[in-house]
């Protein structure tokens, strides 16, 4: 197997599980994954925030750690990337006013290269107008943006993931195992158990 390249958009206060767990579980498997901010050069961070569901009407948030970018946003050209990943949390909501953010994603979503998207990270791909006609799901609180962009919204459980084409989506980190599955396959990456035998 040949590793992909993946592109990650990310931004201050992304959320930490979101962004820790692919980037690591990618390499993990051969792929290299590029992790980039508008505004921001490699070596530079961000900071994330830990979102979590405890009994509140909405999730509560808490200081996560910093995550260091692994490359320059300026430097990306979307073409030199295989495929795509948007963690939720808050930067969604302002790294979506960026036009070469949406231009990235427009790139992937028109080449039908594979992206995963989770939580609020549906928000760039709403506001980059690449889900119409597309069932996804999304954190609930982002099901209207998910529909206004001619979308079809589909709430799942917190756990499950949903793939429709080339678009994999999740409600939220609890759904790490199922989601990163299914971008595993569109990806076409194959893993192996074998049983280890004892002399």
């Amino acid at each position: 197997m040949t590793g992909k390249k993946i592109l990650m958009l990310v931004g201050d206060f992304v959320e930490d599980y979101e962004v820790m767990v692919p980037f690591q579980a990618l390499q993990m498997v051969g792929h290299t994954v590029h992790a980039v901010c508008p505004d921001k050069k490699a070596g530079e961070t961000v900071r994330t925030a830990v979102h979590n569901f405890e009994g509140d009407q909405t999730y509560s948030e808490k200081p996560g750690h910093n995550f260091k970018l692994n490359a320059t946003f300026d430097e990306v050209t979307a073409d030199s990337y295989d495929a795509l990943v948007i963690p939720g949390g808050r930067a969604p909501e302002y790294i979506r006013l960026n036009d070469k953010v949406l231009e990235i994603t427009r790139h992937f979503a028109e080449t039908k290269k594979p992206i995963a998207s989770i939580c609020h990270g549906l928000q760039v791909l709403a506001a980059a107008g690449v889900l119409e006609g597309k069932s996804c799901t999304a954190y609930p609180a982002c099901g209207p943006d998910v529909t206004r962009a001619g979308g079809l919204y589909v709430h799942i459980p917190p756990d499950e993931a949903m793939v429709d084409g080339n678009l994999v989506t999740a409600p939220a980190w609890l759904a790490h195992p199922n989601w990163l599955a299914e971008f595993l396959k569109l990806l076409g990456t194959k893993i192996e158990q074998q049983e280890m035998v004892t002399a």
